[in-house]
């Protein structure tokens, strides 16, 4: 086994808690009786209107903005509402809503798997947009490094886990169709170290294939799956500003959606999602129908085991905090976190103590807490000069912080407010 690499700079070492599901197989959760389909945040095109009858499958958007691709109906039925609706981050989008009727007439047939080393790259390239995963019209082929982020973005997501452990051969297929696509000099797996089931699972697919990719243990540290740090620890900062615009990045989830696509012929109409925390009653691994609202997984994981102190969307580092259970579960989901009240610290703010730790913690090599006192004091354009735009409000500031201020919702809210131009 290679030493891990290393993590560039800052970051964090939150708990893990992902042995709350990790150990957990995928399952599929129940069908529910209404999807709502976000056709997309950008001013999206909507293929369908209240009445109409849709099959599984069946195109009834496309997205718009940089993502041209179609946006298909997770289950079969009746078109009962097309509006926008809030989604699990807060953002709106016009929305389809459906009400399950009728026949599934593809997930419930087995088909053979299609040759896809009989298909022309072009053809590729239109099934995997056609199908709603990924718009690769713009893709060169040629990329010095094609590298896929096996990290877990955040503590208590295992998704990804699983997937690497029960799906390595269909990931290996789809990073084989993405690799025909792109042509890449090099292919890089990131894999954190300590996933051991997940590194010989991937191990063994990538031997069975006659794969050539290098699979590299990282540093288990937050924000490595974050593209910079990824990027940085696997082919270092000399070699990364030199072939910035030669390096190409998948996930696990887009790796499993382009086999499905390809393969399979199947568009995407499923995510694999992660519902833990210790206030929910059974953690698990759901393979979920988009447009599922949250509400209907907690349901499946047999509710709550206690009041949760706060529901999240993503994880505790970034997610998006729900004030109810009626958003729609959309592609970028990867977890649902119930918090108990148990783990969340809480404690009073007092004023900064100007130790520095929220700067040896970002990694983008920032001074958060001189953004911050810039921001309280409307100095926007201080504050932009310091960074403030640079700012992924990953949360290791604040995560650190002894004054417990609240520094990310500061960067936030100045971000926000900041004047144009």
């Amino acid at each position: 086994m290679r030493q891990a690499r290393t993590f560039p700079r800052g970051g964090i070492v939150p708990p893990d808690r992902t042995a709350l599901s990790a150990g957990i197989p995928i399952r599929n959760a129940c069908v529910p009786a209404e999807v709502v389909i976000p056709v997309g945040r950008q001013p999206g095109q909507c293929l369908v209107r209240p009445g109409d009858t849709v099959s599984e499958g069946m195109a009834v958007g496309r997205a718009g903005g940089p993502d041209s691709i179609s946006v298909h109906a997770s289950i079969p039925g009746r078109v009962r509402e097309v509006g926008e609706r809030i989604l699990a981050d807060g953002s709106r989008s016009l929305a389809v809503v459906i009400d399950l009727q009728g026949e599934f007439t593809v997930s419930a047939r087995a088909r053979p798997p299609v040759e896809w080393e009989t298909l022309s790259v072009p053809e590729l390239r239109e099934r995997i947009r056609e199908h709603g995963v990924a718009d690769l019209s713009a893709a060169q082929a040629g990329a010095g490094c094609l590298v896929v982020n096996g990290v877990e973005r955040e503590p208590y997501i295992s998704a990804g886990q699983r997937l690497m452990i029960e799906h390595a051969p269909e990931l290996i297929t789809g990073l084989q169709i993405l690799r025909r696509i792109l042509e890449p000099a090099e292919v890089v797996f990131g894999v954190e170290e300590g996933r051991c089931e997940a590194l010989e699972s991937l191990g063994r697919a990538a031997e069975a294939a006659a794969l050539d990719c290098r699979i590299e243990p990282l540093q288990p540290r937050y924000p490595q799956g974050a593209e910079r740090p990824l990027l940085e620890a696997l082919l270092g900062r000399s070699r990364l500003r030199s072939k910035t615009a030669g390096t190409a990045v998948t996930d696990l989830a887009s790796l499993y959606s382009i086999y499905e696509a390809v393969v399979l012929d199947k568009p995407l109409l499923e995510r694999i999602v992660t519902v833990t925390g210790l206030a929910v009653r059974r953690p698990a691994n759901l393979k979920v129908r988009l447009g599922t609202r949250v509400g209907n997984l907690f349901e499946e994981c047999g509710g709550f085991s206690e009041p949760p102190a706060r529901l999240l969307a993503g994880g505790p580092m970034m997610g998006s905090c729900q004030s109810g259970l009626e958003a729609p579960v959309t592609r970028e989901l990867e977890g649902l976190v119930a918090l108990s009240r148990s783990e969340i610290g809480r404690a009073a703010e007092t004023p900064c103590i100007g130790c520095g730790r929220c700067a040896s913690a970002c990694p983008w090599g920032l001074m958060p807490g001189e953004i911050y006192k810039a921001l309280e004091h409307r100095l926007f354009a201080e504050a932009e000069a310091a960074g403030l735009t640079e700012c992924t409000e990953c949360g290791c500031c604040a995560y650190v912080c002894p004054a417990r201020i609240p520094l990310v919702a500061g960067m936030r809210q100045g971000k926000s407010r900041a004047p144009e131009g």
